[in-house]
């Protein structure tokens, strides 16, 4: 089957978007290639249809579990067999999932990077038919980049055992600089190709506010602008605060995190995704491979470390093509403490030092011991026992990450897993002995297929609504038949962990490399002052700054920005616009309008002016678009 087939039969569209099938058609030549696509952009697709269109298995790179684990659900409900592997698996786990990668005839195996360096992976390795290698988040590899992972470094590795394999690196943002470490970082040929799509968003209007009362601020956006909505916020404790206060202002809203439980989340999301819940008012641990086309506002109520979250998450909005905003919220005092935040986040090498000697103490790991081991981890009793500052302490654990001393997962997630290892000879006596669990053996086995030939994530809450009984019993119920030796059932864990990726090194021995820590700290200053010019630029079109920071260019000024706005209504004479926007009450009342029923009813007014005008009423509030998209008064 050629691309456009594969497409359609999966995917049901009829066509690529643009630059899918160049991308796609280039990894199908066997180069190397590097694709820039914004969010909502279609990266998965891709090496998913590259994959497809060859013999062969496509290896994917991912650091995130959620975003791993959504997309082998997602490909396997199309029928296309996937299998990933997370951190915190047994080693039997680990194992029989490689077996299956490299005997079995699955089409993807998703892996995170710390994985490709251990020993059981490398010895399944030439036994994997491998297609393509595919580095998603590819900026994580650049220290130059937002979002530095030493992990990725590692990848470049992989090389050595696929000569042939061409390898496709995605990401929605990275500048010039990351963009060219990318390719260099993973060892691309000089034919590698780099496809960027366009950072304009026609529909998409970007706005910033100095707001004296955020709240306030933010409900009156909602009210005036209809629809699915993000609101964005850097601490949990604020996503609570502020989804209570919309919902006793009639808004309906929930909150989002990833301190909550995997099931929570997973609910949560889903209510929003069909609609149930309007806002989602969360951390940027939400949104990260969702598919939510009609979302039609995101609002940033904190201002975001740099440009390329902000672009990422602003990006959110208005997928589907029709008009959507994206606002961002500020104080003068936010900016200040932005600016201030380099000191606390790259502490000096002495005070790095002393939290790396607490640490090995807290964890009670021997000078010369430790490399491989893993602990769980609470970051507020290691603070309190040793009486430090929380912020600080955690950025030096940040520091030693990115030199490759230790790995620290945050909110460290494994799902529930179970395997069925009873004959179907046992199964049947069984079930003469013990028919109170008949239902949930049966339920297991009519819910997960495959779940007699190898371990497979399930969910005792989708579980429970089959049976129609409670988690809790569910749950209960498993733990039984794993005690009973019919399956094997490991239950959901949800902890903080730390690994060591290095031995405890002696007092005398102890190195740190100051240099890179000091140019990544003036690499983040540098992020910081862009997003602050970004905010305080009153004059240029909003999606021109994003496009330009990113090396990029735009055709023309967006005309739906706040500052394209304010600058349109100041070319157009205050007779003019008393003529047009006149014009424009008095036909939206007698009825409202589609926006191009509008601009066509305007008589002998040129459509830039009568859009900015509308976008000018719109942005004051004088007019409004509806759940429909037609203009009426408000």
């Amino acid at each position: 089957m050629d691309t456009l087939g594969i497409l359609k039969k999966y995917w049901g569209f009829d066509q690529f978007r643009p630059p899918q099938e160049d991308i796609i058609n280039t990894v199908l030549e066997g180069k190397d290639t590097l694709a820039l696509l914004p969010t909502g952009g279609g990266k998965s697709v891709c090496f998913q249809v590259a994959s497809l269109a060859s013999e062969g298995l496509c290896l994917v790179i991912s650091p995130l579990i959620a975003l791993m684990k959504d997309q082998v659900e997602n490909l396997t409900k199309k029928g296309i067999p996937a299998l990933f592997i997370y951190s915190g698996m047994s080693f039997v786990e680990v194992k029989k999932v490689l077996q299956n990668a490299a005997y079995g005839k699955y089409k993807f195996l998703y892996v995170s990077p710390e994985r490709l360096e251990t020993a059981l992976f490398l010895e399944y390795l030439p036994a994997m038919q491998i297609n393509l290698l595919a580095v998603d988040e590819a900026h994580c590899i650049s220290q130059w980049g937002y979002d530095f992972r030493p992990s990725y470094t590692r990848i470049a590795g992989l090389r050595e055992f696929l000569p042939h394999v061409p390898v496709l690196a995605l990401t929605a943002s990275a500048t010039r600089v990351v963009q060219e470490d990318i390719c260099n970082k993973l060892l691309f040929a000089k034919s590698h190709q780099v496809f960027r799509q366009s950072f304009e968003r026609p529909r998409l209007s970007y706005s910033v506010f100095d707001a004296g009362s955020k709240q306030n601020k933010l409900l009156e956006i909602l009210k005036n602008v209809p629809g699915s909505g993000i609101v964005y916020c850097k601490s949990r404790r604020h996503t609570k605060e502020i989804a209570d206060w919309l919902k006793m202002n009639a808004v309906v809203a929930d909150h989002y995190h990833a301190g909550l439980g995997n099931e929570e989340r997973n609910k949560k999301q889903e209510e929003w995704i069909k609609g149930n819940t309007r806002v989602m008012v969360c951390t940027n641990a939400f949104g990260m491979g969702i598919d939510k086309a009609d979302v039609r506002t995101v609002v940033h109520y904190d201002v975001p470390d740099c440009l390329e979250n902000y672009y990422q998450e602003a990006g959110r909005a208005g997928r589907d093509g029709k008009k959507a905003y994206a606002v961002l919220l500020y104080g003068n005092k936010e900016l200040e403490d932005l600016k201030a935040q380099s000191q606390v986040r790259f502490p000096s090498s002495v005070y790095i030092k002393k939290i790396y000697t607490d640490l090995m103490n807290h964890l009670q790991v021997a000078a010369g011991t430790g490399e491989g081991l893993t602990f769980d981890f609470y970051l507020a009793a290691f603070t309190s026992s040793f009486k430090l500052n929380s912020f600080h302490a955690t950025y030096a654990i940040k520091a030693m990450e990115q030199e490759g001393l230790l790995s620290f997962n945050e909110v460290f997630f494994k799902p529930p897993v179970a395997q069925c290892i009873a004959s179907r000879e046992e199964l049947n006596d069984f079930e003469n002995q013990y028919p109170g669990f008949d239902p949930i053996l049966k339920g297991l086995l009519r819910c997960y297929e495959g779940i007699t030939d190898l371990p497979v994530t399930i969910s005792e809450f989708q579980l429970a609504g089959f049976l129609r009984i409670s988690p809790d019993e569910v749950k209960n119920g498993l733990i039984r038949l794993n005690e009973l030796g019919l399956i094997i059932y490991s239950p959901q864990k949800d902890k903080p962990q730390i690994c060591l990726l290095q031995n405890r090194m002696y007092r005398d021995n102890y190195v740190m490399n100051t240099s890179a820590i000091l140019e990544r700290k003036e690499k983040f200053e540098e992020r910081v002052n862009a997003i602050i010019n970004y905010i305080t630029d009153t004059s240029h079109c909003r999606s021109s700054l994003i496009a330009d920071y990113f090396s990029a260019s735009v055709s023309r000024s967006c005309g739906v920005c706040d500052n394209c706005i304010n600058s349109a209504s100041a070319e157009i004479s205050a007779s003019e616009f008393e003529s047009i926007s006149g014009q424009i009450f008095l036909l939206i009342r007698e009825k409202p309008l589609a926006i191009e029923q509008l601009l066509k009813s305007l008589k002998d007014v040129q459509k830039e002016k009568a859009w900015n005008v509308v976008s000018f009423l719109q942005a004051e509030h004088k007019i409004k678009a509806d759940g429909e998209g037609l203009i009426r008064l408000p």
